[in-house]
Protein backbone atom coordinates (compact mmCIF):
# COMPACT_ATOMS: atom_id res chain seq x y z
CA UNK A 1 0.00 0.00 0.00
CA UNK A 2 2.78 2.25 -1.25
CA UNK A 3 3.58 4.98 1.55
CA UNK A 4 0.50 3.98 3.87
CA UNK A 5 2.98 1.45 5.22
CA UNK A 6 6.25 3.61 5.97
CA UNK A 7 7.10 4.22 9.72
CA UNK A 8 5.47 7.01 10.88
CA UNK A 9 4.66 9.03 14.01
CA UNK A 10 1.63 10.82 13.96
CA UNK A 11 2.44 14.62 15.81
CA UNK A 12 -0.70 17.33 16.00
CA UNK A 13 -1.68 19.20 13.37
CA UNK A 14 -2.10 22.95 15.02
CA UNK A 15 -5.59 24.42 14.90
CA UNK A 16 -4.39 27.17 12.96
CA UNK A 17 -4.59 25.28 9.76
CA UNK A 18 -7.02 23.85 8.01
CA UNK A 19 -6.96 19.68 7.09
CA UNK A 20 -7.79 19.72 3.62
CA UNK A 21 -8.76 16.34 1.60
CA UNK A 22 -7.38 16.82 -2.40
CA UNK A 23 -10.53 15.34 -4.44
CA UNK A 24 -8.80 13.81 -7.15
CA UNK A 25 -5.39 12.29 -4.86
CA UNK A 26 -4.26 9.34 -4.48
CA UNK A 27 -4.54 8.80 -0.82
CA UNK A 28 -2.07 5.83 -0.22
CA UNK A 29 0.22 7.94 -1.43
CA UNK A 30 0.49 10.82 1.34
CA UNK A 31 2.08 10.92 5.29
CA UNK A 32 0.07 11.30 7.43
CA UNK A 33 -0.08 15.62 8.26
CA UNK A 34 2.46 16.89 10.57
CA UNK A 35 4.83 13.90 10.75
CA UNK A 36 8.29 13.80 12.02
CA UNK A 37 10.65 11.02 12.48
CA UNK A 38 10.53 8.60 15.50
CA UNK A 39 14.23 9.51 15.82
CA UNK A 40 13.33 12.53 16.71
CA UNK A 41 10.88 12.44 19.49
CA UNK A 42 11.34 12.41 23.19
CA UNK A 43 9.45 10.06 24.59
CA UNK A 44 10.68 10.96 28.29
CA UNK A 45 8.38 14.21 27.82
CA UNK A 46 4.95 13.22 28.77
CA UNK A 47 3.59 16.76 28.51
CA UNK A 48 3.62 15.92 24.62
CA UNK A 49 1.99 12.55 25.43
CA UNK A 50 -1.49 14.01 23.75
CA UNK A 51 -0.31 15.19 20.67
CA UNK A 52 -0.67 11.99 18.58
CA UNK A 53 -4.08 12.01 19.81
CA UNK A 54 -4.57 15.23 18.47
CA UNK A 55 -3.57 14.06 15.09
CA UNK A 56 -5.98 10.93 14.89
CA UNK A 57 -8.40 13.31 15.62
CA UNK A 58 -7.51 15.78 12.46
CA UNK A 59 -7.02 13.34 10.15
CA UNK A 60 -10.46 11.77 11.15
CA UNK A 61 -12.00 15.11 10.43
CA UNK A 62 -10.57 15.37 7.80
CA UNK A 63 -10.73 11.77 5.72
CA UNK A 64 -13.23 10.03 7.31
CA UNK A 65 -15.91 13.69 6.87
CA UNK A 66 -14.85 13.83 3.57
CA UNK A 67 -17.34 15.39 1.29
CA UNK A 68 -16.51 12.80 -1.72
CA UNK A 69 -16.53 9.81 0.62
CA UNK A 70 -19.94 11.12 1.96
CA UNK A 71 -21.55 11.19 -1.17
CA UNK A 72 -20.65 7.46 -1.62
CA UNK A 73 -22.17 6.60 1.80
CA UNK A 74 -25.55 8.73 1.33
CA UNK A 75 -25.98 7.96 -1.62
CA UNK A 76 -27.71 4.61 -2.01
CA UNK A 77 -30.85 5.07 0.13
CA UNK A 78 -34.17 6.31 -0.70
CA UNK A 79 -34.26 9.36 1.10
CA UNK A 80 -31.61 10.62 -1.40
CA UNK A 81 -30.80 11.55 -4.95
CA UNK A 82 -27.51 12.55 -6.39
CA UNK A 83 -28.39 16.18 -6.92
CA UNK A 84 -25.79 18.53 -8.78
CA UNK A 85 -25.97 19.18 -12.50
CA UNK A 86 -27.79 15.97 -13.99
CA UNK A 87 -24.08 14.85 -15.32
CA UNK A 88 -21.80 16.46 -12.99
CA UNK A 89 -20.25 13.30 -10.57
CA UNK A 90 -22.48 10.98 -12.45
CA UNK A 91 -21.15 8.30 -11.03
CA UNK A 92 -22.82 9.14 -7.39
CA UNK A 93 -25.89 7.99 -9.46
CA UNK A 94 -24.47 4.93 -11.27
CA UNK A 95 -24.02 4.09 -7.25
CA UNK A 96 -27.68 5.04 -6.39
CA UNK A 97 -28.98 2.35 -8.64
CA UNK A 98 -26.54 -0.24 -7.80
CA UNK A 99 -24.66 0.15 -11.39
CA UNK A 100 -21.62 -0.82 -9.37
CA UNK A 101 -19.77 -2.47 -12.89
CA UNK A 102 -19.31 1.72 -13.62
CA UNK A 103 -17.57 2.58 -10.44
CA UNK A 104 -14.23 0.47 -10.52
CA UNK A 105 -12.45 3.81 -11.30
CA UNK A 106 -14.49 5.88 -9.79
CA UNK A 107 -12.38 8.31 -8.12
CA UNK A 108 -14.21 9.08 -5.02
CA UNK A 109 -14.73 5.68 -4.43
CA UNK A 110 -11.18 4.71 -4.54
CA UNK A 111 -11.13 8.03 -2.08
CA UNK A 112 -13.55 6.27 0.26
CA UNK A 113 -11.36 3.27 0.42
CA UNK A 114 -7.98 5.55 0.91
CA UNK A 115 -9.42 7.48 3.44
CA UNK A 116 -10.80 4.91 5.55
CA UNK A 117 -6.88 3.60 5.69
CA UNK A 118 -5.15 6.64 5.67
CA UNK A 119 -7.56 7.15 9.46
CA UNK A 120 -5.57 3.17 10.20
CA UNK A 121 -2.20 4.04 9.29
CA UNK A 122 -2.18 7.26 11.31
CA UNK A 123 -3.82 5.32 14.04
CA UNK A 124 -1.24 2.34 13.90
CA UNK A 125 1.36 5.40 13.87
CA UNK A 126 -0.10 6.80 17.00
CA UNK A 127 -0.15 3.72 18.72
CA UNK A 128 3.84 2.94 18.56
CA UNK A 129 4.13 7.10 19.91
CA UNK A 130 1.82 5.73 22.47
CA UNK A 131 3.51 2.33 23.47
CA UNK A 132 7.05 4.26 23.83
CA UNK A 133 5.69 6.83 25.98
CA UNK A 134 4.59 4.23 28.16
CA UNK A 135 7.81 2.70 28.52
CA UNK A 136 9.06 5.69 30.25
CA UNK A 137 5.79 6.10 32.72
CA UNK A 138 6.12 5.34 36.20
CA UNK A 139 2.83 5.96 37.82
CA UNK A 140 -0.15 4.64 37.81
CA UNK A 141 -2.39 7.59 36.73
CA UNK A 142 0.28 8.40 33.98
CA UNK A 143 -0.11 5.10 32.83
CA UNK A 144 -4.04 5.42 33.15
CA UNK A 145 -3.82 8.20 31.25
CA UNK A 146 -1.70 6.34 28.58
CA UNK A 147 -4.27 3.87 28.50
CA UNK A 148 -7.16 6.42 27.51
CA UNK A 149 -5.14 7.89 24.89
CA UNK A 150 -4.50 4.70 23.16
CA UNK A 151 -8.19 3.92 23.89
CA UNK A 152 -9.53 7.03 22.01
CA UNK A 153 -7.02 6.23 18.93
CA UNK A 154 -8.27 2.89 18.78
CA UNK A 155 -11.87 4.10 18.76
CA UNK A 156 -11.23 5.85 15.68
CA UNK A 157 -9.32 2.76 13.79
CA UNK A 158 -12.53 0.82 14.75
CA UNK A 159 -14.67 3.25 13.60
CA UNK A 160 -12.67 3.28 9.73
CA UNK A 161 -12.66 -0.47 9.82
CA UNK A 162 -16.79 0.20 10.72
CA UNK A 163 -17.26 1.99 7.92
CA UNK A 164 -15.03 -0.53 5.26
CA UNK A 165 -16.72 -3.98 6.72
CA UNK A 166 -20.28 -2.16 5.69
CA UNK A 167 -19.21 -0.41 2.90
CA UNK A 168 -16.67 -3.01 0.97
CA UNK A 169 -17.61 -6.35 2.73
CA UNK A 170 -14.48 -8.39 3.24
CA UNK A 171 -11.76 -6.03 3.59
CA UNK A 172 -7.86 -6.71 5.31
CA UNK A 173 -7.05 -5.68 8.64
CA UNK A 174 -3.91 -3.73 8.65
CA UNK A 175 -2.56 -3.71 12.39
CA UNK A 176 1.17 -3.02 11.49
CA UNK A 177 2.07 0.02 8.84
CA UNK A 178 4.88 -2.74 7.89
CA UNK A 179 2.98 -4.96 6.13
CA UNK A 180 3.06 -5.64 2.55
CA UNK A 181 0.69 -7.27 -0.01
CA UNK A 182 -1.95 -7.52 2.62
CA UNK A 183 -4.86 -9.98 1.61
CA UNK A 184 -8.42 -9.79 2.42
CA UNK A 185 -10.16 -10.72 5.88
CA UNK A 186 -13.64 -12.32 6.44
CA UNK A 187 -15.90 -9.89 7.33
CA UNK A 188 -16.96 -11.92 10.35
CA UNK A 189 -12.94 -11.14 11.31
CA UNK A 190 -13.22 -7.57 10.96
CA UNK A 191 -16.42 -7.66 13.07
CA UNK A 192 -15.24 -9.58 15.62
CA UNK A 193 -11.57 -7.09 15.29
CA UNK A 194 -14.27 -4.09 15.68
CA UNK A 195 -15.38 -5.44 18.88
CA UNK A 196 -12.51 -6.30 20.66
CA UNK A 197 -10.96 -2.96 20.07
CA UNK A 198 -14.45 -1.21 21.41
CA UNK A 199 -14.18 -3.12 24.00
CA UNK A 200 -11.14 -2.08 25.05
CA UNK A 201 -12.26 1.48 24.42
CA UNK A 202 -15.13 0.72 26.82
CA UNK A 203 -12.78 -0.20 29.48
CA UNK A 204 -10.41 2.56 29.14
CA UNK A 205 -12.38 5.71 28.24
CA UNK A 206 -14.15 7.88 30.38
CA UNK A 207 -17.55 7.47 31.65
CA UNK A 208 -18.52 10.91 30.94
CA UNK A 209 -20.28 13.14 27.79
CA UNK A 210 -17.89 14.40 25.04
CA UNK A 211 -18.54 17.98 25.99
CA UNK A 212 -17.40 17.35 29.37
CA UNK A 213 -14.09 16.02 28.55
CA UNK A 214 -11.08 17.89 28.92
CA UNK A 215 -10.33 17.99 25.52
CA UNK A 216 -13.90 19.10 24.45
CA UNK A 217 -15.25 16.61 21.75
CA UNK A 218 -13.31 13.82 23.04
CA UNK A 219 -15.00 10.41 22.39
CA UNK A 220 -15.90 8.71 25.82
CA UNK A 221 -16.94 5.30 26.85
CA UNK A 222 -20.69 6.36 25.29
CA UNK A 223 -19.17 7.03 22.17
CA UNK A 224 -17.78 3.77 21.84
CA UNK A 225 -20.76 1.68 23.18
CA UNK A 226 -23.02 3.79 20.57
CA UNK A 227 -20.48 2.35 17.82
CA UNK A 228 -20.95 -1.09 19.21
CA UNK A 229 -24.51 -1.13 19.30
CA UNK A 230 -24.84 0.08 15.55
CA UNK A 231 -22.53 -2.73 14.51
CA UNK A 232 -24.65 -5.14 16.58
CA UNK A 233 -27.70 -4.16 15.28
CA UNK A 234 -26.26 -4.67 11.95
CA UNK A 235 -25.67 -7.99 12.92
CA UNK A 236 -28.81 -8.25 14.66
CA UNK A 237 -27.56 -9.02 17.97
CA UNK A 238 -30.12 -7.33 20.38
CA UNK A 239 -29.35 -8.31 23.69
CA UNK A 240 -25.71 -6.86 23.25
CA UNK A 241 -27.84 -3.64 21.67
CA UNK A 242 -30.40 -3.81 24.58
CA UNK A 243 -27.38 -3.83 26.95
CA UNK A 244 -25.20 -0.99 25.61
CA UNK A 245 -28.09 1.59 24.84
CA UNK A 246 -29.37 0.93 28.12
CA UNK A 247 -26.37 2.05 29.40
CA UNK A 248 -25.83 5.27 27.56
CA UNK A 249 -29.25 5.85 28.62
CA UNK A 250 -29.14 5.29 32.16
CA UNK A 251 -25.96 6.96 32.53
CA UNK A 252 -28.39 9.93 32.95
CA UNK A 253 -25.46 11.86 30.87
CA UNK A 254 -27.73 12.57 27.84
CA UNK A 255 -30.52 14.40 26.60
CA UNK A 256 -31.94 15.62 23.11
CA UNK A 257 -31.23 18.78 22.07
CA UNK A 258 -34.55 21.22 22.62
CA UNK A 259 -34.31 22.63 19.32
CA UNK A 260 -34.52 20.05 16.32
CA UNK A 261 -33.54 23.39 13.97
CA UNK A 262 -30.84 24.69 15.82
CA UNK A 263 -29.55 21.34 16.54
CA UNK A 264 -27.16 21.17 13.34
CA UNK A 265 -26.66 24.96 13.81
CA UNK A 266 -23.85 26.60 15.21
CA UNK A 267 -25.80 26.72 19.02
CA UNK A 268 -26.32 22.79 18.50
CA UNK A 269 -22.29 22.34 18.67
CA UNK A 270 -20.94 20.17 21.03
CA UNK A 271 -24.78 19.72 23.02
CA UNK A 272 -25.82 17.07 25.54
CA UNK A 273 -27.01 15.12 22.61
CA UNK A 274 -23.92 15.06 20.79
CA UNK A 275 -21.79 11.86 21.49
CA UNK A 276 -18.99 11.94 17.88
CA UNK A 277 -18.77 15.20 16.03
CA UNK A 278 -16.14 16.21 13.24
CA UNK A 279 -14.63 19.95 14.70
CA UNK A 280 -14.18 22.98 12.94
CA UNK A 281 -13.61 26.42 13.87
CA UNK A 282 -12.59 29.85 12.86
CA UNK A 283 -11.65 30.92 15.89
CA UNK A 284 -14.16 33.66 16.11
CA UNK A 285 -12.43 35.73 13.32
CA UNK A 286 -13.69 36.91 9.89
CA UNK A 287 -10.05 36.20 7.94
CA UNK A 288 -7.05 34.58 8.89
CA UNK A 289 -6.79 30.70 10.25
CA UNK A 290 -9.53 28.36 10.27
CA UNK A 291 -9.92 24.44 10.54
CA UNK A 292 -12.26 23.66 7.22
CA UNK A 293 -14.59 21.33 6.36
CA UNK A 294 -13.24 20.43 3.16
CA UNK A 295 -16.50 21.41 1.53
CA UNK A 296 -18.63 18.55 3.58
CA UNK A 297 -21.24 21.88 3.79
CA UNK A 298 -20.42 23.28 0.44
CA UNK A 299 -21.01 19.88 -1.39
CA UNK A 300 -24.29 20.08 0.22
CA UNK A 301 -25.19 23.11 -0.41
CA UNK A 302 -27.41 24.86 -2.56
CA UNK A 303 -26.53 27.42 -5.43
CA UNK A 304 -26.94 30.84 -4.51
CA UNK A 305 -24.94 34.11 -3.46
CA UNK A 306 -22.00 33.67 -0.75
CA UNK A 307 -22.00 32.54 2.03
CA UNK A 308 -25.33 30.57 1.45
CA UNK A 309 -23.80 28.77 -1.89
CA UNK A 310 -22.87 25.48 -2.62
CA UNK A 311 -22.62 22.80 -4.98
CA UNK A 312 -26.18 21.13 -4.89
CA UNK A 313 -25.33 17.84 -4.48
CA UNK A 314 -27.71 15.70 -2.22
CA UNK A 315 -31.50 16.18 -2.64
CA UNK A 316 -33.90 14.84 -0.76
CA UNK A 317 -36.44 12.61 -2.62
CA UNK A 318 -39.66 12.89 -3.56
CA UNK A 319 -40.38 9.84 -1.37
CA UNK A 320 -39.00 10.88 1.77
CA UNK A 321 -40.92 14.13 1.33
CA UNK A 322 -44.18 12.70 1.08
CA UNK A 323 -43.16 10.64 3.87
CA UNK A 324 -43.14 13.26 5.97
CA UNK A 325 -45.88 15.31 4.78
CA UNK A 326 -48.56 12.32 5.40
CA UNK A 327 -46.57 12.36 8.46
CA UNK A 328 -47.64 15.96 9.33
CA UNK A 329 -43.57 16.88 10.24
CA UNK A 330 -43.46 20.06 10.45
CA UNK A 331 -40.83 20.67 12.90
CA UNK A 332 -38.52 18.18 11.22
CA UNK A 333 -39.61 18.92 7.93
CA UNK A 334 -38.25 22.76 8.34
CA UNK A 335 -35.00 21.63 9.06
CA UNK A 336 -34.70 18.44 6.92
CA UNK A 337 -35.11 20.04 3.84
CA UNK A 338 -33.64 23.02 2.59
CA UNK A 339 -36.41 24.25 -0.32
CA UNK A 340 -35.80 26.49 -3.29
CA UNK A 341 -37.57 29.80 -3.44
CA UNK A 342 -38.06 30.10 0.24
CA UNK A 343 -36.98 31.97 2.74
CA UNK A 344 -35.72 30.46 5.73
CA UNK A 345 -36.45 31.55 9.41
CA UNK A 346 -33.21 32.84 9.74
CA UNK A 347 -34.10 35.18 5.78
CA UNK A 348 -31.73 33.70 3.51
CA UNK A 349 -33.62 33.18 0.48
CA UNK A 350 -32.77 29.93 -1.40
CA UNK A 351 -32.83 30.40 -4.98
CA UNK A 352 -34.77 28.14 -7.77
CA UNK A 353 -32.19 25.70 -9.39
CA UNK A 354 -31.21 25.35 -12.24
CA UNK A 355 -33.23 23.23 -14.46
CA UNK A 356 -33.03 19.59 -13.81
CA UNK A 357 -31.11 20.26 -10.17
CA UNK A 358 -32.75 20.21 -7.14
CA UNK A 359 -35.68 21.55 -6.09
CA UNK A 360 -34.75 21.16 -1.94
CA UNK A 361 -31.69 20.45 -0.14
CA UNK A 362 -30.15 18.57 3.14
CA UNK A 363 -31.28 21.29 5.22
CA UNK A 364 -28.91 19.42 8.09
CA UNK A 365 -26.11 20.79 6.52
CA UNK A 366 -27.44 24.58 6.56
CA UNK A 367 -25.54 27.22 8.70
CA UNK A 368 -27.41 30.56 8.36
CA UNK A 369 -25.76 33.55 7.59
CA UNK A 370 -26.50 35.24 10.56
CA UNK A 371 -24.74 32.81 12.79
CA UNK A 372 -21.30 32.80 10.59
CA UNK A 373 -18.65 34.89 11.77
CA UNK A 374 -18.59 38.25 9.52
CA UNK A 375 -16.34 38.03 7.05
CA UNK A 376 -16.55 34.38 6.74
CA UNK A 377 -18.06 33.47 3.59
CA UNK A 378 -17.41 29.79 3.26
CA UNK A 379 -20.34 27.41 3.51
CA UNK A 380 -20.94 25.89 7.07
CA UNK A 381 -17.98 27.65 8.08
CA UNK A 382 -16.98 26.96 12.02
CA UNK A 383 -19.77 24.42 12.28
CA UNK A 384 -19.40 21.27 12.73
CA UNK A 385 -20.39 17.59 11.52
CA UNK A 386 -23.17 15.60 13.56
CA UNK A 387 -21.64 12.16 13.65
CA UNK A 388 -23.60 10.39 15.86
CA UNK A 389 -26.57 11.81 18.06
CA UNK A 390 -28.48 10.57 21.51
CA UNK A 391 -31.73 10.43 19.61
CA UNK A 392 -30.28 7.27 16.98
CA UNK A 393 -29.16 5.73 20.69
CA UNK A 394 -32.55 6.18 21.83
CA UNK A 395 -34.27 4.83 18.61
CA UNK A 396 -31.96 1.78 19.16
CA UNK A 397 -33.03 1.17 22.05
CA UNK A 398 -36.30 1.28 21.40
CA UNK A 399 -36.16 -0.88 18.33
CA UNK A 400 -34.00 -3.45 20.35
CA UNK A 401 -36.94 -3.45 23.04
CA UNK A 402 -39.24 -4.44 20.67
CA UNK A 403 -38.05 -7.05 19.32
CA UNK A 404 -36.98 -8.41 22.64
CA UNK A 405 -40.80 -8.37 23.38
CA UNK A 406 -40.78 -5.56 25.73
CA UNK A 407 -42.13 -2.24 25.53
CA UNK A 408 -40.07 0.56 24.03
CA UNK A 409 -42.55 3.30 23.51
CA UNK A 410 -40.61 5.11 26.75
CA UNK A 411 -37.89 6.19 24.21
CA UNK A 412 -39.42 6.39 21.11
CA UNK A 413 -41.67 9.22 22.36
CA UNK A 414 -38.94 11.32 24.00
CA UNK A 415 -38.03 11.18 20.24
CA UNK A 416 -41.38 12.46 19.01
CA UNK A 417 -42.27 14.95 21.38
CA UNK A 418 -39.33 16.64 20.39
CA UNK A 419 -40.74 16.62 17.03
CA UNK A 420 -44.23 17.72 18.07
CA UNK A 421 -45.49 14.49 17.53
CA UNK A 422 -48.32 12.94 19.78
CA UNK A 423 -46.98 9.84 21.42
CA UNK A 424 -47.59 5.80 20.53
CA UNK A 425 -48.94 3.38 23.02
CA UNK A 426 -47.18 0.14 22.01
CA UNK A 427 -44.78 1.01 19.48
CA UNK A 428 -44.50 -1.69 16.82
CA UNK A 429 -41.16 -2.75 14.60
CA UNK A 430 -42.51 -0.66 11.79
CA UNK A 431 -43.49 1.89 13.43
CA UNK A 432 -40.26 2.14 15.15
CA UNK A 433 -38.54 2.20 11.63
CA UNK A 434 -40.46 4.63 10.22
CA UNK A 435 -39.38 6.95 13.16
CA UNK A 436 -35.63 6.34 12.12
CA UNK A 437 -36.26 6.98 8.71
CA UNK A 438 -37.86 10.09 9.41
CA UNK A 439 -35.57 11.44 12.43
CA UNK A 440 -32.12 10.61 11.10
CA UNK A 441 -33.14 11.29 7.29
CA UNK A 442 -30.33 12.54 5.09
CA UNK A 443 -27.23 11.47 7.16
CA UNK A 444 -25.00 8.97 6.96
CA UNK A 445 -26.78 6.24 4.70
CA UNK A 446 -28.47 5.18 8.10
CA UNK A 447 -31.72 4.76 6.05
CA UNK A 448 -29.62 2.49 3.18
CA UNK A 449 -28.14 0.31 6.03
CA UNK A 450 -31.52 -0.10 7.93
CA UNK A 451 -33.16 -1.44 4.71
CA UNK A 452 -30.13 -3.74 4.15
CA UNK A 453 -29.88 -5.35 8.36
CA UNK A 454 -34.16 -5.37 7.75
CA UNK A 455 -34.14 -7.40 4.38
CA UNK A 456 -36.60 -4.75 3.14
CA UNK A 457 -34.08 -3.20 0.00
CA UNK A 458 -35.19 -5.61 -2.20
CA UNK A 459 -38.13 -3.96 -2.24
CA UNK A 460 -37.73 -0.32 -1.40
CA UNK A 461 -34.49 0.15 -3.57
CA UNK A 462 -34.87 -0.11 -7.41
CA UNK A 463 -32.04 -1.93 -8.71
CA UNK A 464 -30.84 -3.85 -5.62
CA UNK A 465 -30.40 -7.32 -5.47
CA UNK A 466 -29.75 -9.09 -2.73
CA UNK A 467 -26.52 -10.79 -2.49
CA UNK A 468 -24.73 -8.48 -4.69
CA UNK A 469 -25.69 -4.70 -3.83
CA UNK A 470 -24.97 -4.43 -0.27
CA UNK A 471 -21.27 -4.17 -1.01
CA UNK A 472 -19.08 -1.76 -3.20
CA UNK A 473 -16.20 -3.08 -5.36
CA UNK A 474 -13.29 -2.51 -4.18
CA UNK A 475 -11.66 -0.07 -6.18
CA UNK A 476 -9.51 -0.91 -9.41
CA UNK A 477 -6.91 0.89 -8.65
CA UNK A 478 -6.59 -0.51 -5.12
CA UNK A 479 -6.14 -4.03 -6.83
CA UNK A 480 -3.55 -2.85 -9.28
CA UNK A 481 -1.59 -2.28 -6.24
CA UNK A 482 -1.87 -5.08 -4.63
CA UNK A 483 -3.72 -8.36 -6.87
CA UNK A 484 -4.24 -9.90 -3.46
CA UNK A 485 -7.26 -7.82 -3.14
CA UNK A 486 -8.43 -10.14 -5.86
CA UNK A 487 -8.03 -13.39 -3.48
CA UNK A 488 -10.25 -15.14 -1.41
CA UNK A 489 -9.99 -13.83 2.67
CA UNK A 490 -7.83 -15.25 4.77
CA UNK A 491 -8.61 -16.26 8.43
CA UNK A 492 -7.42 -13.57 10.68
CA UNK A 493 -4.18 -14.02 13.04
CA UNK A 494 -3.55 -11.60 15.17
CA UNK A 495 -0.09 -11.53 16.61
CA UNK A 496 0.46 -12.73 20.06
CA UNK A 497 2.12 -10.50 22.17
CA UNK A 498 3.32 -11.10 26.01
Amino acid sequence: MKNILKKQILWAIPLAFSLLTSSCSDYLDKLPENTVEVEGIDYTNKSNMYMPVSGVYATARGYLGSWSSYGCIIVRGDDVNKGGSPTDQIEYEYASKFQYDRLTTFWALSGLWGNCYYVVSTSNSALESLENYAKHLTSESDKQLNAQYAAEVRFFRAYAYFQLVNLFGDVPLLLDNQELNVFKNTKEDVKKYIYDELDYCIANLPAIRPNESEHPGAVTKYTAEMLKAKQKMYDNEWDEVLALTEDIVNSGKFELYNDFYELFKIPGKLCNESLLEYQFTDFGNGSGDIVSSDNWFAFQGPRGEAPISGWAFIEPTEKIRNLFSKRGEAVRAETTFLMTDATTRDGDYIPVAQPGEPTAYNGKAYTPANQMTPGRTGYGDNNNIRVFRYADVLLMNAEAKVRKGQNGDAPLNLVRERAGLAPIANATLDQILEERQVELALEWGERFFDLVRTDRATKELPGFVKGESEYYPIPQDQIDLNPNLEAEPVPFEPEVTE
